[in-house]
């Protein structure tokens, strides 16, 4: 019995104009990411089908499950679209089904098709009924729920229904450059901005020797754990050692977490003109941390006109760590390995900074030109999913 993957799309369907460059990317992201199996992928303006092994089934849908731009997607059974192998195929699969109650939903887009959709539902209701012992229909809480779907070259009948991820396929808005550091929050807004659209390069901050290879093998490994959702990803490993520490010796204890923040912004700043970066993207939520209070963001946000988009500003932490569970992010955030941001906190951060202040004990070292090496000198590795790298390659 021939099956496919037939896919809806929902948010895409409310794209007008551009509707067409919604599914085309979609059409593109399924079929690179699919690309090791045996399929054929079919798409139009209502939806899109995968023609597939049976033996692969398993395996695709845990990718289809991480495509963004998926509403639902069914497992159908195919057949022509005429009454007699409507009702033989139905009669063939149903015997695999334990149910007591049913419902049937006939869609008939094929108005050439001579049955009316209600008349059909009784006709196929009518057929169980007479051949099933001990069954009866329920049209409100059934056992089964049978979906029939008569189109012009075939028919689809289908008992079931899965949640893709939603929002819209990775590609079809430019490119965010992630802040990634080894923590729950920003493999998380890097996941949320993907789901609209946003196609991530990672920017990860690193200060060796105060840092480990550790801490950096897991920023990769989150890295790969994103991928699982798009392409390969771009992972631009930044050397901050000389800045931090000039920081450090420089600057106020209080102040040098708002310091340090503030050159990572003018470092996040030259790479989204180096790359063509639209946006910066990073995991802060208000009020978590000292220099995540709205005052410290004013002020660290101050030195870049990149726009900065915060996907978990607005969540807790305990809905920050559902998703990261969900996208299985979580259990790699929380390995020990520190990174720059935590490796040296003061005692007392400041939470209402100065711009002022900032400024004054910014000037006391030569910060641009550390910045200018900084970029010019960082270490850029492509991570994919799938890809085994080996520790040198992270070296």
């Amino acid at each position: 019995m021939n099956r496919v993957i037939l896919i809806k799309y929902g948010e895409l369907s409310t794209k007008k104009g551009n509707r067409n460059f919604f599914i085309n990317t979609l059409y593109n992201n399924l079929k690179s990411k699919l690309s090791n199996y045996d399929v054929k992928i079919y798409k139009d303006r209502a939806r899109m089908k995968i023609v597939f092994k049976d033996d692969d089934l398993d395996n695709i849908k845990n990718v289809v499950n991480k495509i963004f731009g998926i509403h639902t997607y069914h497992i159908a059974y195919v057949c022509e679209s005429n009454e007699d192998d409507i009702k033989n195929t139905l009669m063939d699969i149903i015997k695999d089904y334990e149910f007591n109650t049913f419902k049937i939903e006939t869609k008939r887009s094929n108005k050439s098709f001579p049955i009316h959709s209600q008349d059909f539902n009784r006709v196929l209701g009518t057929l169980l009924l007479k051949n099933i012992n001990n069954i009866s229909v329920d049209v409100h809480n059934p056992d089964l729920w049978i979906k029939v779907e008569i189109r012009d070259d075939e028919t689809y009948i289908y008992f079931n229904s899965y949640t893709g991820c939603g929002g819209y396929p990775t590609g079809t808005q430019q490119l965010g450059m992630l802040m990634l550091s080894g923590g729950i929050d920003s493999p998380v807004a890097g996941y949320l901005a993907m789901k609209r659209g946003v196609k991530i390069d990672a920017v990860y901050f690193e200060a060796i020797p105060h840092t480990s290879l550790d801490a950096r093998e897991k920023v990769v490994s989150l890295c790969k754990k994103l991928a699982c959702y798009t392409d390969k990803i771009n992972l631009h490993i930044v050397n901050f050692t000389p800045i931090q520490e000039a920081i450090y010796k420089n600057c106020r204890d209080e102040y040098v977490i708002t310091i340090m923040r503030r050159m990572m912004y003018r470092i996040m700043d030259k790479m989204c003109k180096k790359y063509n970066g639209y946006i910066i993207i990073n995991g802060e939520s208000i009020g978590q941390v000292a220099s995540q209070t709205l005052t410290s963001m004013s002020v660290i946000n101050s030195v870049t006109n990149i726009p900065v988009i915060r996907p978990v500003a607005c969540l807790d932490k305990l809905e920050i760590i559902d998703i990261a569970r969900n996208i299985d992010t979580y259990e790699t955030s929380i390995l020990p390995y520190e990174d720059c941001c935590t490796v040296f906190v003061p005692k007392h951060p400041v939470i209402n900074p100065k711009e002022y202040v900032c400024v004054q004990e910014e000037e006391k070292f030569d910060y641009m030109s550390m910045i200018d090496v900084a970029v010019d000198t960082l270490n850029t590795i492509k991570v994919s999913d799938t890809d085994s790298l080996e520790f040198n390659d992270i070296l």
